[in-house]
């Protein structure tokens, strides 16, 4: 199972989008295994968003995310990040597909609800600056069986 980081934006939480939001993870069949409302500090945006320093969005992209309380979760399942990424939608919310989130509920180019980790290199990076050790929670689900065909003895 792969766990994912996703974070509600300032935007998604003023827009009381984040139980919307949070249904479309858990209809997909995925775990959300981690989850906290916080301010995002300078600080942490900043290590967040390090490899994007030096381009011209970077200092309007933290004054958004330290704007307004963010929802963060630790995501699993199959493939999570890949899914994650879909269900997602296109990174302006202009562009977006009718069906992801971004494409539903945004129309804004820089305000654009919702992140995603977009490797697992990504994932473990972001996950341990986000969570502290033990504020994600492996839990097993009763219907694991009927998410996934775990007919060979693990999920496939």
């Amino acid at each position: 199972m792969e766990t994912t980081l996703i974070i509600l934006k300032p935007d998604a939480v003023q827009r009381a989008l984040m139980g919307r939001i949070i249904a479309r993870f858990e209809d997909k069949g995925l775990q959300i295994v981690g989850c906290k409302l916080m301010q995002i500090t300078q600080d942490l945006a900043a290590k967040h968003y390090a490899a994007h320093r030096e381009k011209p969005f970077y200092a309007g992209l933290v004054r958004f995310m330290t704007s307004a309380p963010v929802l963060v979760m630790a995501v699993r399942g199959n493939g999570a990040i890949g899914i994650c990424r879909k269900m997602m939608g296109a990174t302006f919310g202009s562009k977006a597909e009718p069906g992801t989130i971004r494409g539903d509920f945004g129309v804004s180019n820089s305000f654009n609800l919702i992140h995603g980790s977009d490797s697992p290199e990504a994932a473990q990076f972001e996950l341990n600056l986000f969570f502290k050790p033990g504020e994600i929670i492996d839990y097993p689900r009763a219907v694991e069986g009927w998410v996934y065909d775990m007919s060979g003895g693990k999920a496939e």
